[in-house]
C-alpha cells in the first residue's frame, strides 16, 4: 500500500525524557529533543492596562482578575536549543506523567516542532509509526489517532507498543523487555509480537529520578550546581577565567530545576556505574573520588555517590538515606528493585514459556545504557530465580543502540514489506472512527 521507494514513513517515538523522531529504514533518529516544553503565559490585549495597574499596588501581574475569565494564551518553546535559551517568566512543562499523556496540547506542538522544524517534512505525505508505552489506555490510543487525521491529515498511521518494537530491534519475537527510560521503568513480557498485559510491571524510578537523587545528595555536600545561565565567564590570563555571577530575579523555578537537572544529568552519565554488589556504606566508604569540572569552572570529586545513585535501581529502599528526598515518592506504593519486577512479570506468564524469558531478557532505554548495569542484573538474577532456568540478560553493546532501541524497532518494522498492509488508513478511519484503531493495532 505505502511500499513505494518514494514515500517512506515516519517513526516518532515520544518518550518522558526525549522524543525520538526519523525515518524508516534508517539505522538512528534524525531528530532527538528533549519532550519537555517552555512555555509563557500570555494574556490578551485588553488586560494590559490593567495588569500593569495590578502591578503598581504590589500584586503578580495577571493573578487579580483570573477569575474575570482573562484569556491567557500559551507560547510554548520547544526543543534543546529553544530551552537553552532562559527567558523571563519560563515555565518547563512535561506533558507525559507516568507514560500518560495529560496535555495534548503540548503533544501537538512537539509533533509539529518534529515534522517541521527538524525533519522538514509535510505530514500529509507519509505514512506514521508511533510508539506507545505497554500499558496505554484505548482513550490514549483514540486520542492520539484522531489529531493525527484530523490535524496531520497523515495517509495511515500505525501504534506499535514499546516493548515490541524493543524485541523487534534485537531480532527475537519472544523476550523480556526491562525499558529504563527518563520517567520510569517497565517490565513487559513479549510473546510473538504481542505484549502480555497481565505482566506488565512499572516501577516510578527512571533516570530522572536517580538525577534528583544525585542533585540532593550533591547538595548536601555543599556542592551546589550553577546553572549556565546564571553566570558568565571572563578570561583574565591566558587559561585563567573569573566567573561573574548574573542575576535574573524573573526566572522560574522549574527552569532553574530543568537547568540544574540538565548538568546533574551530565554528571550521572559520565561517572556513575552499578555496582558489583549491593551497596553498604562501610564498603564503599574508602572509594577513590572521581573528579567532574561544572561549566562555572569548579572541579568536584564524586566518591561513594558514583555506586549509591545506580544501586536505588535494584534496592530502591536507598533513596529514603538521602537528604531531601524522604518523601520524593508515595510511600504506599511498594517499590521493587529490576531484578524482582522481572520474577514477577515472568511467574505471571504461562510456565510453558517462562523458561524462554529468562534467557531473553533485553535491556532498553536510556537508564539501562549505565555501565555494569548489565553484569549486575544478571548476577542478582541468578540467584533469585528458579534453578532450572538459564538466565540470559542480553543488551547492545551500542550505548546508542540501547537508548534508541525502541525507535530502531519501529524503523525496522514499518521498512518491512510484509508490514505494509498493516496500516490504519485514512479512509478507514473516515469509514469506522478512531475507536477502529483497537482492532488494527493490537
Amino acid at each position: 500500500m505505502y511500499g513505494g521507494d518514494e514515500v517512506s514513513a515516519i517513526v516518532l517515538d515520544l518518550g518522558s525524557h526525549t522524543c525520538k523522531a526519523g525515518y524508516a529504514g534508517e539505522d538512528a533518529p534524525k531528530a532527538v529533543f528533549p519532550s519537555v516544553v517552555g512555555s509563557i503565559e500570555q494574556t490578551g490585549a485588553v488586560d494590559n492596562e490593567r495588569d500593569s495597574e495590578a502591578t503598581v499596588d504590589g500584586k503578580s501581574g495577571n493573578r487579580p482578575f483570573e477569575a474575570e475569565k482573562t484569556k491567557i494564551r500559551r507560547k510554548l518553546y520547544v526543543g534543546s536549543q529553544a530551552l537553552g535559551y532562559r527567558r523571563d517568566h519560563m515555565e518547563v512543562l512535561s506533558p507525559i506523567r507516568d507514560g500518560v499523556v495529560l496535555d495534548w496540547d503540548i503533544v501537538d506542538n512537539i509533533w509539529d516542532h518534529a515534522f517541521r522544524e527538524r525533519l522538514l517534512i509535510d505530514p500529509k505525505e507519509h505514512p506514521m509509526l508511533l510508539a506507545e508505552p505497554s500499558s496505554n489506555t484505548p482513550q490514549q490510543r483514540e486520542k492520539a489517532a484522531e489529531l493525527m487525521f484530523e490535524k496531520y491529515q497523515v495517509p495511515a498511521l500505525f501504534l506499535a507498543k514499546n516493548a515490541v518494537l524493543t524485541s523487534f530491534a534485537s531480532g527475537r519475537a519472544t523476550a523480556l523487555v526491562v525499558d529504563s527510560g527518563g520517567g520510569s521503568t517497565t517490565v513487559a513480557a513479549v510473546h510473538d509480537g504481542y505484549v502480555l498485559q497481565k505482566a506488565v510491571a512499572t516501577s516510578p524510578i527512571g533516570g530522572e529520578f536517580l538525577t534528583d537523587c544525585l542533585m540532593k545528595s550533591l547538595e548536601s555536600k555543599g556542592i551546589t550546581i550553577k546553572p549556565r545561565y546564571s553566570f558568565k565567564r571572563k578570561e583574565i590570563r591566558t587559561g585563567e577565567f573569573q566567573t561573574v555571577d548574573l542575576d535574573f530575579p524573573n526566572t522560574t523555578e522549574s527552569y532553574r530545576l530543568y537547568s540544574k537537572r540538565v548538568i546533574a544529568s551530565d554528571i550521572k552519565e559520565c561517572v556513575c556505574r552499578a555496582p558489583d554488589a549491593a551497596y553498604d556504606d562501610a564498603g564503599y566508604a574508602n572509594i577513590p573520588m572521581t573528579p567532574y569540572e561544572l561549566p562555572d569552572g569548579q572541579t568536584i570529586e564524586i566518591g561513594a555517590d558514583r555506586f549509591k545513585i545506580p544501586d536505588v535501581l535494584f534496592n530502591p529502599s536507598l533513596f529514603q538515606t538521602i537528604p531531601g528526598m524522604e518523601n520524593a515518592i508515595d510511600s504506599s506504593l511498594p517499590l521493587r528493585g529490576l531484578p524482582q519486577m522481572v520474577i514477577e512479570s515472568i511467574n505471571k506468564c504461562d510456565a510453558d514459556i517462562r523458561r524462554e524469558l529468562f534467557s531473553s531478557i533485553l535491556l532498553a532505554g536510556g537508564t539501562a545504557s549505565m555501565q555494569q548495569l548489565k553484569e549486575r542484573l544478571e548476577k542478582d538474577l541468578i540467584e533469585e530465580a528458579p534453578q532450572a532456568a538459564r538466565v540470559k540478560v542480553l543488551a547492545s553493546g551500542n550505548a546508542t543502540e540501547r537508548r534508541f532501541s525502541v525507535w530502531i524497532g519501529g524503523s525496522i518494522l514499518a521498512s518491512l514489506g510484509s508490514f505494509q498492509q498493516m496500516w490504519f488508513s485514512k479512509a478507514e478511519f473516515e469509514e469506522h472512527g478512531a475507536s477502529y484503531i483497537q482492532r488494527k493495532c493490537p
